[in-house]
């Protein structure tokens, strides 16, 4: 196997679900091909290994290894057998990540003929407790280093790994017992899920409602919720299986509950013991309708910080008791869950924040133009008038009261610009067509050039409903800030904008020639941070593209959702055009 390349590589949950498909010659050498493709996969990593120690633990029986090809494999000669950096994670198995593996003390080297490898990743492998080999993972794809974040996720692959290669260890040999084993597979496929919420979804409550799901068929429940910790209550936040109707959303009292009692312990509890089933039927879900034999309440821990339990109910299948094997793996679950469920929660606290200090600096702008300009020339106009009332020369008072009108005028359309820029009154009146081509007009005003081109169906004649509110605000809010963006923060010259509808879709483009920025590392400002929410509360998408020094395009789209007919404007929809608007630059 040679270089991977990123966008065609398959999805890190295909491999596991393709392990699942092939059960039945299912043995050890599956599940470590599987691994290491997991690995790479959820990592970036170009090159994956994995070493596995010999009986006497010092070095390494065996080299498995994915992204060198044969060719390379006979240049590099004998195996590792575990000396250097790869020696030190066998001495002392613990996570080790390096931005440069050559700079490390131990260093060994690499045999001529070796790919050359910089950044590293290593997580020992553990079964029951004692160290089975090592994951190796070598060049993050774009030559970037490996974060935490990777570290986290490869450390609880590992753990799963171990569980999958215990098993297959202990049922390849019997030739039985698949079933045992598609259950690990199931859990090792329920992490990869909750790994992959981890390193792409924030939004709490998509992780909650797939942790529920995922919880309960892996240990097979008849029902699973999660009580969620918020702002000092516990509320049922997600469920899946036989449940109420209503539950979600219900606040469950705290006091002497099993979600506190397993949270100030930090451990498992099992419904058959008493006083648990007592504090489940008086004051958590039994008062709440939901009916148990059995179950296991887990809960959710990150960093020492309890977010919540898992609380699955009566198994299906050999049941209604759990397993000791069913605590264990709901107990792994748990903790990856915890993991996501505390990023979702740092998250949304940190987007919060974003738009408390977003909604200050508005205020602070908007007090600052009316005090700074309005106020001041309005108190001088003041001072002005006032010290007429004592002249007594006709023709003085005559010059100050032009000169004031004069003054006056300048106000009125300086309170009328701050006016249009919080809410123009063209997109109610007269709908975002003008809305916009007034904000491109006032854009050109301040030197950009803008190249216009709209095509919107009420406009253009093709349905006689106008859009809801929220869609013609948001088309507007984006291109205004867009186009602010270009000209206070890009030096922009230029920008192209498009708002193009189709049957079901607004897509709105707005694409500037100014010094751009790194998306990653930028995170001042309100701009981009309204236009995404403006965006997923329409159920949309929001691409942002650019780089310094090569501009910036936006673009986004959403649902082209129409007012109802209690909500319709008496305007009559633009006559006499047949084709969309289109305004070419200043």
């Amino acid at each position: 196997m040679g270089d991977r390349e990123s966008r065609n590589a398959p999805d890190a949950l295909d491999a596991v679900r393709l392990a699942r498909d092939v059960l039945s010659e299912l043995d050890l050498e599956v599940v470590l091909r599987r691994v290491l493709e997991s690995a790479r996969e959820l990592s970036g990593a170009r090159y994956a290994a994995l070493g596995v120690t010999d009986e006497s633990r010092a070095e390494l029986e065996r080299f498995i290894t994915l992204g060198i090809d044969e060719e390379d494999r006979e240049r590099i000669g004998d195996l590792p057998r575990g000396r250097g950096v790869l020696g030190e994670l066998i001495a002392h198995p613990v996570p080790l990540r390096l931005d440069d593996v050559g700079a490390h003390p131990h260093s060994y080297g690499f045999p001529p003929g070796h790919p050359p490898m910089k950044t590293f990743l290593g997580v020992p492998v553990l079964i029951g407790g004692v160290p089975f080999g090592n994951l190796y993972l070598t060049e993050k794809v774009g030559g970037e280093e490996f974060t935490e974040q990777d570290e986290q996720t490869i450390v609880l692959l590992a753990e799963f790994a171990g569980v999958a290669i215990d098993h297959a260890r202990r049922y390849s040999r019997l030739d039985a017992q698949h079933s045992e084993l598609k259950r690990t597979v199931d859990a090792l496929d329920a992490t990869m899920q909750i790994a992959r919420a981890l390193g792409g979804e924030t939004d709490l409550d998509l992780i909650l409602g797939l942790v529920a799901k995922r919880g309960r068929a892996l240990v097979a429940a008849r029902a699973l919720v999660i009580e969620h910790e918020q702002a000092g209550e516990m509320v049922v936040a997600a469920g899946a299986g036989e449940l109420p109707d209503g539950l979600v959303g219900e606040r469950v009292d705290m006091q002497d509950s099993l979600a506190s009692a397993a949270l100030r312990i930090s451990q498992t509890l099992r419904l058959e013991d008493q006083p648990n089933r007592a504090r489940f039927e008086r004051h958590g879900l039994g008062r709440l309708g939901v009916q148990a034999d059995a179950g296991l309440v887990v809960p959710l821990i990150f960093r020492g910080r309890g977010y919540g339990v898992l609380i699955a109910v009566d198994r299906l299948e050999g049941g209604p008791a759990f397993s000791r094997e069913d605590q264990r793996l709901l107990e792994a679950f748990a903790a990856s869950a915890a993991t996501a469920v505390a990023t979702a929660v740092t998250v949304e606290g940190e987007r919060r924040r974003q738009r408390l200090a977003a909604a200050e600096q508005e205020r602070a702008h908007w007090a600052r133009e009316l005090h700074d300009e309005t106020l001041q020339n309005l108190a001088a106009l003041r001072l002005g008038l006032a010290a007429q009332l004592h002249e007594s020369r006709p023709e003085a008072v005559i010059e100050t009261v032009r000169d004031a009108v004069a003054q006056l005028e300048q106000e009125i359309r300086t309170l009328r610009a701050l006016v249009t820029d919080l809410r123009p009154a063209a997109l109610d009146d007269l709908g975002p067509q003008a809305a916009i081509e007034d904000l491109a007009e006032r854009a050109r005003t301040r030197g950009l050039e803008v190249d216009l081109v709209i095509d919107l169906a009420y406009e253009q004649g093709r349905k006689p409903d106008r859009h809801v509110s929220e869609v013609e605000t948001a088309m507007y809010r984006i291109i205004q800030e867009a186009l602010n963006n270009a000209t206070k923060h890009g030096d922009a010259r230029h920008a192209h904008v498009e708002v193009i509808e189709d049957d079901s879709t607004v897509r709105v483009t707005v694409r500037d020639d100014g010094r751009g920025f790194d998306t990653i590392a930028h995170t001042a400002g309100f701009g981009l941070l309204g236009m995404r929410e403006r965006v997923e509360l329409l159920q949309g998408t929001l691409e942002v593209t650019s780089s310094p020094g090569e501009g910036t395009t936006i673009n986004a789209a959403f649902p082209a959702g129409y007012r109802r007919v209690t909500e319709r404007r008496t305007i009559e929809p633009p006559r006499g055009r047949a084709e969309p608007v289109t305004r070419p630059r200043a």
